[in-house]
């Protein structure tokens, strides 16, 4: 899409731009043009000393991207306290000037709309309005989301846009719910941690914006321009891709879209896989039941929770007593755990040690990892599936946890290790370790 060319219909990656001043706000156009935004959106309440005439003038003379423009006031989670007739005269005077897209709040529409509106069909203007709504607080329920679509909506703009906040990932459902109604381009998502499949799975449900952040300016919730360029490629998603992803908490450390979606494209296979920062096992399985969510990575803290939700458990999964992987078994729905952390860690470190001749010349068929010590640092779910390997594999397993009660007796048990023998020495080294903590 050319720097002038603006759309209604297609997809548009947009790059908010926060800064405090002119020069600052057209060097981060030039970043974002080079990694791939099509749009920006300048926040006029962020300029310190903002002059509207001046500064408007020299961002749209200078400028790389169609620009939307917002001067959002405090009210409506912005940063402006002043003359509210001044605010809306400024973002009259943006598209006087040629800005391809001003957001008007949907509480200062009925002031101002009308004579915008009018002075766009006199001088054939081109820019097109944005009315939106920012929803603090949990999300409504779908019913309402509705009327305030059919609100903003009936104003007349161009385009409508639905901000929320999402406390629970769950809370996005909603949000995917409604996009499908709306009969003009509707921007919908939800800022936070919790709200980054609100931007990525956009394109799947109807949406007409994505945002994207400035790489090196990362925002909670908000997908950088590079990893949407090189993990997701949001052009070759639609209404038939199936969903993946990885239940976490958190989940910002997570390079699984990094590894997976560039597998779904070399496979021609029609799939994208998602963080999802999850907070309650239970509310999310009972909200996320279309087929469209095909199945999930299970990570830190839930791999041992997660196996109350499964409708089925592999044999080898229901033996450690943890589940890394779900899929949601297409001619009934059901959703079916299974442990790959065991035989595809084990099986990795027995290659290791034959490729570097450490087999010790043993019989072909045994596991070069018999007899040898294995030392596991950690005993949460991934600790369990790599103890249960390494000693069926015939190793000394050796493990060191701070969790003695829980985690490490557990794992202990799993992996039958002689706890009688071990007990004393176990037992003191816990009192050892007890008064270091208290010194």
């Amino acid at each position: 899409m050319g720097s002038n060319e603006v759309s209604a219909e297609a997809l548009m990656i947009c790059a908010p731009i926060r800064s405090q001043c002119v020069e600052q706000i057209l060097k981060e156009m030039h970043e974002a043009k080079a990694q791939g935004a099509d749009v920006v959106e300048v926040s006029l309440d962020h300029i310190t000393n903002f002059h509207p005439h001046n500064d408007l003038q020299t961002i749209l003379t200078n400028k790389l991207l169609p620009i939307l423009f917002s001067y959002r006031p405090k009210w409506e989670g912005g940063l402006y306290e002043g003359d509210e007739n001044i605010r809306l005269e400024a973002l009259q005077l943006a598209m006087e000037l040629g800005a391809d897209f001003i957001d008007i709040e949907l509480k200062a529409a009925s002031s101002c709309l009308k004579t915008m509106m009018e002075y766009k069909k006199k001088h054939s203007n081109h820019g097109k309005i944005i009315v939106s709504s920012y929803v603090d607080g949990v999300t409504p329920p779908k019913s309402e989301l509705l009327k305030l679509v059919t609100l903003m909506k009936a104003t007349g703009a161009d385009i409508i846009k639905l901000v929320t906040n999402a406390q629970d990932i769950t809370e996005i459902e909603r949000i995917f719910s409604i996009l499908p109604y709306s009969q003009v381009p509707l921007i919908a998502y939800s800022v936070g941690d919790r709200g980054l499949i609100s931007q990525v799975l956009c394109p799947k449900f109807g949406g007409f914006f994505v945002y994207g952040s400035l790489d090196g300016n990362p925002i909670p919730g908000m997908p950088s321009l590079e990893t949407l360029r090189e993990a997701y490629k949001l052009e070759h998603v639609n209404e038939d891709t199936k969903v993946f992803g990885l239940i976490s908490k958190p989940v910002g450390h997570s390079k699984g879209p990094l590894l997976h979606n560039p597998t779904f494209r070399h496979a021609n296979f029609n799939g994208m896989y998602v963080p999802m920062f999850v907070d309650d096992l239970k509310e999310f399985f009972s909200t996320y039941t279309s087929p469209d969510f095909a199945g999930y990575s299970v990570g830190f803290p839930y791999k041992e929770k997660v196996l109350t939700f499964c409708d089925e458990v592999h044999p080898l999964a229901q033996s450690i007593g943890a589940v890394n992987t779900i899929v949601r078994r297409s001619i009934d729905g059901k959703l079916v755990g299974y442990n790959t952390d065991c035989e595809g860690a084990i099986t990795a470190i027995e290659d290791a040690l034959i490729e570097h001749g450490c087999n010790d010349g043993g019989a072909c068929l045994s596991s070069p990892l018999a007899g040898r010590l294995f030392v596991l640092v950690g005993a949460g779910g991934a600790g369990r599936a790599l103890g249960f390997g390494a000693k069926s594999r015939g190793a000394r397993v050796v493990i060191f946890d701070i969790d003695f009660e829980q985690n490490l007796l557990q794992v202990l048990y799993l992996v039958k290790l002689c706890i009688t023998k071990t007990w004393p020495i176990f037992s003191q080294r816990k009192e050892q370790f007890l008064q270091m903590q208290h010194q």
